[in-house]
């Protein structure tokens, strides 16, 4: 009989506190849950618990992004969608999730039910759950900017993917908080008609007084393996284009790289964090929401050329020329021809990088 290694062996009993966690959490919610119990459950002790987890928290918040990235994908939607339609149908899939009012107070469809309000309890969670929702709102309106018809004049949607997250994260917390209230199809209704609305959203581009100046360089650049969770395929880190290392205070400089960056270009978020035990998980878990949505809503064609990437370990960072990194990590390089030609760091760098040369 073969033996596991290490590594596997860590991995398996992982996965058996993921299991047993999701048990705990199910049957007794989050508040009632306990570390012992789950330690029981899995038939581990409880150091083995901790030992792969730092805290309840934190497990809560990878039981919760498991099970978004494990939602089987849907067929993806056919071209010449229109914004509008688009956002509905990423509505519709949002409150679909949504516990019915017959759900029993402790059952799967409420799992999630305490998560805005352990996001609540901490500073260290509060601003890196603003800077997802900041990404996710730019992921979005970058979608929806795609779905413009020919013609059309050019405008920046973020704005609306924001009011959109603001009125499906706020029917959650009712669906949650007052079983019955909630009329999904009034929801969806309210965010098919937030794509006609005119927010006057203009992009501004940070004052150059601030923006640090690229600095020339040429360094041989062979980026390891990583996975753009956006599409669930390999990064495409070596193309020509940007590749920012973003702290998870940092997120929403990700889309001075888009905006500034050729058309042409590849832009790649880089996802760091000084606390990958807890926040990795809070991370993949908005992240993993917001694509399970998005990929039933857009065509392919429509998808945000912005690549999401999660680096826990800063392998890629340290690759990229940032071998320390932090919540407020902000660095960016411009790639072409298998080379980095400019690199900048401090706020800034993603609009300096992308527009150097």
């Amino acid at each position: 009989m073969s033996r596991f290694t290490r590594a596997e062996m860590q991995e398996h009993n992982r996965a058996k506190v993921l299991a047993a966690a999701r048990d705990e959490f199910t049957e007794r919610g989050f508040r009632d849950a306990k570390i012992d119990s789950i330690a029981e459950r899995a038939r581990l002790t409880r150091g083995a618990v901790y030992s792969n987890f730092p805290g309840k928290r934190a497990l809560y918040f990878a039981v919760l992004a498991d099970l978004a990235e494990r939602a089987p994908a849907p067929p993806h939607p056919e071209p010449g969608r229109t914004a509008r339609e688009a956002l509905g149908a990423f509505a519709r899939a949002w409150v679909a999730r949504l516990p019915l009012a017959t759900e029993e107070q402790h059952s799967s469809a409420r799992l999630g039910m305490d998560l805005l309000s352990e996001v609540l309890a901490d500073e260290r969670t509060r601003w890196p759950f603003t800077q997802l929702m900041k990404l996710d709102a730019i992921l979005l309106g970058l979608a929806l900017e795609r779905l413009r018809p020919p013609g059309a004049p050019a405008g920046r949607l973020v704005s609306v993917a924001e009011a959109a997250l603001t009125t499906l994260y706020g029917a959650s917390q009712m669906a949650a908080a007052a079983p019955g209230f909630v009329d999904p199809f009034n929801i969806v209704r309210v965010c098919e008609q937030l794509a006609d609305l005119d927010l006057g959203d203009a992009w501004q581009f940070p004052h150059l007084a601030y923006v640090p100046r690229a600095r020339p360089a040429d360094e041989s650049w062979s980026p390891p393996p990583a996975v753009d969770v956006i599409r669930g395929e390999p990064a495409r880190l070596a193309d020509d284009g940007v590749v920012a290392i973003l702290g998870l205070h940092r997120l929403e400089a990700a889309e001075e790289a888009v905006r500034a960056a050729p058309p042409t270009a590849t832009v790649a978020a880089v996802l760091v964090t000084g606390d990958p035990g807890e926040l990795t998980p809070l991370a993949r878990l908005a992240i993993a929401e917001l694509r399970v949505c998005l990929r039933q809503a857009f065509p392919p064609s429509a998808w945000p050329r912005l690549q999401v990437v999660y680096d826990e370990s800063g392998t890629l960072a340290a690759a990229a020329g940032v071998p320390a990194v932090s919540d407020g990590t902000e660095a960016a390089v411009r790639v072409e021809a298998g080379r980095i030609v400019a690199r900048a760091d401090g706020r800034g760098a993603c609009h300096a990088a992308a527009s150097a040369g």
